[in-house]
This record gives C-alpha cells, structure tokens and sequence, in this order.
C-alpha cells in the first residue's frame, strides 16, 4: 500500500487519522502485553477447557448488549459515549497487580469486555464520520498497520517478560497504555452531535427493518455460521498449546509475533482491496483463509504445526475487521448504519457466547477434540457459500448494467 494518497487526503482526514494511528499504537502494545496471553494465563493457573470456554464467551458480553447501546446513547455523543466504555473498560488490568486466582480473573475481564464492546456500533459511526468512501479502506488499514506493527515489535519480549516477571507486573503496566489509547482517540476531530431518536423508536423494530434487507440477513446467517465454525473449537486451542505441545511463554510468543507480521501485511493488502473490489470480496477471501485455523490445530505435533494457524489468524484478524465493518456499511439501509451495526455486533455476541460451549459439551459427550476442529472447518465452508449469494448496491446494479 503506497503512502503517497496520505498527502493528497483533506487536511482534517489526515489529521484525525494521524490522531487515530497512535492511539492505535498504543492500544498495539496493550493488546500485545496483556490480552494475548490471558487465556493462557488461566491455563496456567490451572482453568480447564470449560473455564477457557467460559472466558471466550465473555468477550461477547458487549457485544450482546450493542443493541441497548443505542438506547443509552440517546442524548448523548457518539465519541464521548465509546471513550468513556474504553477508558474504564482498560483500567480493569490495574487489579490484576492484586489478583491471581482464577475466578477474580474472570470477573475482571467480565467487566472489560462488556465495557470494551459495548460501543462497537459507536465506533461504526465515528469511522463513517472521520474517513469518506474511497479512502476510508486504505486510512484505516494504516491505522491499523501501525497497531501490528506496535504489536509485532512488543509481542516477543511480553512473552519473555511474562516468563520473568509474570502477568501480575507486566497487566497493570499495560492499562496504562490502553488509558493513553483512549486519551487520543478522544482527540479525534469529528461532528460529534447529540444522537437523537431514530426512526426506529424500539428495539423490535430496529430488529425488524434489518431483517427486511434480504443481503445483510443473508450476511448475518453466513457471518453466525462462520462465529461457531471459528469458536466450537478455541476452548481446546491452549489445552493444545499447554497440554499436548508443553509450549511455553517464550515460544507462543515467538508465534504470536508471526501472527503479528501476518496481521500487519494483512492490513497493507486488504485496505486496499476494500477500496478497489469492497468489503464483501474481502470478507469472502477471508472465509476461505479461517478454515486453515481450525485444520492446523488437528494435525499439530509441535510448535511449527501450529504456525499456519498463527499465520492464518494473523490474516483474517486483519481481513475480518476491515472487511465487516465495510460490508455492514454497503449493506446497511440509507441513514441507519448505526441500527445495522448495531444488530450484527448483537448477534455476534450471541454466537461467541453459545459457539465456546458447543465444543466443550460434544467432547463432554464422547466427540474428540479433532472432530470438533473438522466440523468448525465445515461450518466456515457454509459461511463462504452463504456469503457466495449476497450482492451488495455496487455488484446488484453492474448485473442490471451487464
């Protein structure tokens, strides 16, 4: 992705996504010396797959919650609204300095990711308001190149140092950064005007008029599809690493840095094929790219059998952001990309609460763990068929033209 379109951006876009790229940075090296390692962190302390599948489900705890998000933000401002959630949200990680037990672990990251997530529809508007169509894919690949770029300098050494020193030292550390993320992304330059009542008066019917756009409910099936095919099986993944594989800090941080790298030239090419063939194409390939994830975890017999599936995560994680966000925005109806994202992170909510235990209660009845990780590959098979027959504005009128 060349950087010469950075010059010729609007003055204020540059600006506020210069603003944007070091809170993303910050956040990088929060996310790299703490939320990375904490469910091996549990493993460590001795949580089983159940309390692992317990902790995944949590970080969908906002998520549920986005719809109601709407309602409280009412009379309120948009950006205001998501950095107040980010802000108490990351200072969480200042009681792990006093915490090391497993369930007060789960406790404090209950509150983080309900708080983290809650105002992810907020955020939808706010890259909506700051970067126009045309732009917006390579801007926010960018933003986000210099979040893994944080990431892929600082994982390395936050595996080495949680060896050393371990999480209760380093999580606290690490808040301050998120504080500091959240400080600048305060900074941003937007119309940040009151949001006012809708259309939409209830909860119901914001329902009802997203599933009347027969692509994005399409899109919402293939994307749940896709949820459980990724998550039946991620309960099982550090009980591989820890278990079977005996890997340690050190090492998994050396594979969390090739997901960093993945994740970084991720985001260089997939900006900008949103702004060259769209959101949907992007997520399509993606589809395809998170069945090496689950397929890896079947046949690893050491670390190096778990690199594809660093590497693949590092991909999608790239893909999946900035692909979602931008098909929730072509898909939505005119005026309400708010209520549309709204529901999408609700149901994404829904499905990584309920996908985690899926996997843990077919191993409780006998399946084994590889026939969990073949039929999550499955499920993602379905998700690209599904996502294979939705059209978007752009592609539904050049078949007309054609």
């Amino acid at each position: 992705m060349g950087l010469g379109f950075v010059d010729a951006l609007d003055p204020k876009v540059r600006s506020n996504m210069l603003t944007e790229l070091w809170g993303s940075m910050a956040f990088g090296i929060f996310w790299a010396v703490a939320i990375q390692f904490v469910p091996v962190v549990l493993r460590r302390m001795g949580a089983e797959a159940e309390l692992i599948a317990f902790y995944t489900a949590q970080t969908y705890l906002g998520h549920v919650l986005t719809s109601l998000s709407l309602v409280l933000m009412r009379g309120r401002r948009t950006k205001n609204f998501a950095v107040w959630c980010w802000g108490i949200a990351r200072s969480t990680f200042f009681v792990f300095a006093i915490i090391n037990q497993v369930y007060w672990v789960l406790v404090a990251m209950a509150i983080f990711w309900v708080l983290e997530a809650f105002p992810s529809a907020a955020y939808t508007r706010m890259v909506q308001s700051v970067y126009p169509d045309g732009v917006r894919g390579k801007a926010m690949s960018l933003v986000r190149l210099g979040m893994t770029a944080a990431i892929v300098v600082v994982t390395p050494a936050a595996g080495w140092m949680l060896d050393q020193w371990g999480h209760q030292a380093l999580f606290p550390l690490a808040a301050l950064l998120g504080i500091l993320s959240t400080y600048l992304y305060s900074r941003l330059d937007m119309e940040d005007d009151l949001f006012a009542p809708q259309e939409t008066k209830s909860l119901a019917a914001m329902w009802a008029t997203v599933w009347r756009n027969r692509n994005f409910a399409i899109y919402l099936v293939g994307f749940t599809l896709y949820g459980l095919g990724a998550l039946i099986g991620i309960a099982f993944y550090p009980l591989v690493q820890v278990d079977r594989l005996q890997l340690s800090y050190t090492t998994l941080g050396l594979l969390g840095t090739v997901q960093s790298v993945t994740w970084l030239l991720g985001f260089a090419f997939w900006g900008r094929m949103v702004d060259q063939r769209g959101g949907l194409w992007v997520l399509r390939a993606n589809l395809v790219i998170s069945a090496i994830v689950p397929l890896a975890y079947i046949f690893a017999g050491n670390a190096w059998g778990l690199l594809p599936a660093f590497a693949a995560q590092g991909i999608i994680s790239a893909g999946m952001d900035l692909g979602v966000l931008n098909t929730c925005i072509k898909l939505a109806d005119k005026g309400k990309v708010m209520e549309f994202a709204a529901v999408q992170s609700t149901v994404v909510g829904i499905r990584g609460m309920i996908g985690p235990f899926i996997g843990v209660w077919l191993v409780y009845v006998g399946v084994a763990e590889w026939v969990v990780f073949a039929l999550g590959a499955l499920l993602i098979a379905l998700s690209f068929w599904l996502a294979l027959q939705i059209r978007t504005r752009e592609e539904s009128t050049g078949s007309q033209a054609g």
